[in-house]
């Protein structure tokens, strides 16, 4: 059953990855930009933080946030709780960037919705949360974890 449970989240991130991409790209981002400017939307974080709400290492989200500063697209904030650790934030054509995704997510969340119904695809994201609990809870700390 975990084996099963393992391929079929493997097939679903690469069916996700490879849809962000396509959503993406036409607004100048990568899927893997847009996941790391989408985590900061709301508020400023730590690198740190954006890689364990993502499951990743702070590593990966490190090269990340670099491009994303290098290219006008996020910024670093100073800190007030730790003066190393800055604060990753969009900057106006970040935000600019994922709004023009917007759109195009929007319409195949409706389509995604329409194919399961809402309930169905509310017990699947339910489902998948307390999987990933769980496994956080066995495991450790996910941003341990091996290829993260």
């Amino acid at each position: 059953m975990l084996s099963d449970a393992a391929l079929t989240a493997f097939r679903l991130n690469g069916r996700f990855l490879a849809v962000a991409e396509d959503l993406a790209r036409p607004a100048g981002l990568t899927a893997a930009w847009w996941q790391v400017l989408g985590a900061v939307l709301r508020a400023p974080l730590p690198v740190a933080d954006v890689a364990r709400a993502m499951g990743v290492t702070r590593q990966s989200v490190q090269r990340v946030a670099d491009l994303l500063v290098a290219k006008g697209l996020a910024e670093y904030r100073p800190n007030p709780a730790h003066r190393r650790a800055k604060l990753l934030s969009p900057t106006a054509e970040g935000r600019a960037a994922v709004r023009r995704i917007d759109p195009a997510h929007h319409a195949l969340a409706h389509r995604l919705t329409a194919e399961l119904g809402e309930a169905e695809l509310a017990a699947a994201v339910a489902a998948m949360r307390r999987l990933a609990e769980a496994l956080d809870t066995l495991t450790g700390d996910p941003e341990q974890a091996p290829g993260g």
